[in-house]
């Protein structure tokens, strides 16, 4: 990571090899490993096939890392592991917090597997904690990202009723979190999301103020529909995740970013 670089510290990025394992004197001595990767949610429709490659490239990659970690003579003293918020599942209007229940439908299902991944990790004595991402608030990657050009054009607008709550997170505040719990004796699940969730409704129109666009026009539930597939898009776009940071505010850090006016005029406009 680059901010880490700029703070001084030594990263050092490690890829599988020809044969699917991982470079273990590479992380030999590292005081920590940070493990982001998997295969995009909502990059392709979800065939059979590809809602496997979702699923593997997430339980695969957490149990190659906690494994090798794991028997590591000098492991690492901490693990922070990618999960999402999908592991809530769709749920209305109910406040969430790291200690509500897994919800309902594939992505829930994939991110119980995925959290339990790193069990060798924890087995060994590692500290893990498991980064339920939100909605990151970007100009780079993912959701907000991909829309981008529709808003400037001024045709962004509510999805469906605009009433299912999004979880977002600047991504200053998904870097400076991540960093964050580097250093402090958290681990478990911890939402990386704001401390001010919003409505889709409410977050279309931040994004409009802050480029300046109108967004009057809605988008019709068989829009994403018809793009990603009912399901996907019924568990990525259309449902509706009111989850709090109650771990990461407990544990002291302060977002840069609190509120989705803060977040998207910060990184977009």
């Amino acid at each position: 990571m680059p901010a880490l670089e700029r703070d001084g510290h030594d990263v050092v990025r490690v890829t599988r090899d020809a044969g699917g394992e991982l470079d273990a004197a590479a992380l030999s001595g590292a005081d920590a490993v940070v493990h982001l990767a998997g295969e995009g949610v909502a990059d392709k429709r979800w065939t059979p096939e590809q809602k496997q490659r979702v699923l593997e490239s997430r339980t695969g990659g957490t149990s190659l890392v906690a494994n090798t970690i794991a028997g590591l003579s000098r492991p690492p003293k901490v693990l922070l592991s990618s999960s999402a918020i999908g592991y809530y599942g769709n749920r209305g209007d109910e406040v969430l917090t790291e200690e509500s229940s897994a919800g309902a439908g594939f992505l829930a299902d994939v991110c119980v597997q995925w959290e339990a991944a790193t069990a060798p990790a924890e087995a060994a004595g590692i500290r893990v904690a498991h980064l339920r991402t939100g909605i990151v608030v970007g100009k780079t990657g993912g959701a907000v990202a991909k829309t981008l050009r529709l808003f400037k054009l001024g045709l962004g607008g509510r999805i469906g009723s605009g009433k299912q709550y999004w979880s977002w997170i600047s991504l200053t505040d998904e870097i400076g979190a991540t960093r964050f719990l580097l250093d402090h004796d958290v681990s478990g699940p911890v939402n990386l999301t704001g401390p001010n969730p919003v409505t889709n409704a409410e977050f279309t129109k931040a994004v409009g103020r802050a480029l300046h666009r109108p967004t009057v026009i809605p988008v019709p539930k068989f829009g994403p529909r018809l793009l990603l597939g009912r399901e996907a898009a019924d568990e990525v776009v259309s449902a509706s995740q009111r989850v709090e940071p109650v771990v990461l505010a407990r544990a002291g850090y302060r977002f840069a970013h609190p509120t989705v006016d803060d977040a998207v005029t910060a990184e977009l406009a």
